[in-house]
């Protein structure tokens, strides 16, 4: 049951990790128009989707792997968003164009990659002591 359920997470972290991946690099390399749809959007925050892509491809793999380490790179990729959410609140503080989706889609970036992180602690690292 519990090995299910990992192999479930970590196929949900990592679609999410794919799609993150995806949708910050067709930004970041002006792939497939995808800049143009985008708006105003924050360079620091698309920076920070895609580091937070690969942490959670990484936390995928640990999650399958059933490691003790997985929750490092998520737990790190929290902290990136956590910094790039502060960095955007500067940012928009500042005069800084934006769109205010960028807000609302880095909150629940962050409450789901906490979410995530607390399922690594839980499942994994309390289990492996």
């Amino acid at each position: 049951m519990k090995r299910a359920l990992l192999i479930t997470i970590a196929a949900i972290l990592a679609a999410f990790g794919l799609l993150t991946l995806f949708l910050s690099s067709s930004v970041i390399f002006d792939l497939f128009g995808i800049r143009a749809k985008e708006g105003n959007y924050v360079l620091l925050v698309v920076w920070a989707n895609f580091l937070s892509s690969i942490l959670y491809l990484v936390a995928a793999y640990g999650f399958i792997k059933n490691k003790k380490w997985t929750i490092k790179p998520i737990g790190l990729s929290a902290i990136v968003l956590i910094a790039a959410f502060i960095g955007l609140l500067i940012h928009i503080n500042s005069g800084g164009i934006y769109e205010i989706k960028t807000v609302g889609a880095m909150l629940f970036r962050i409450v789901v990659t906490i979410g995530f992180t607390a399922l690594a602690f839980v499942m994994i690292s309390k289990n492996k002591k």
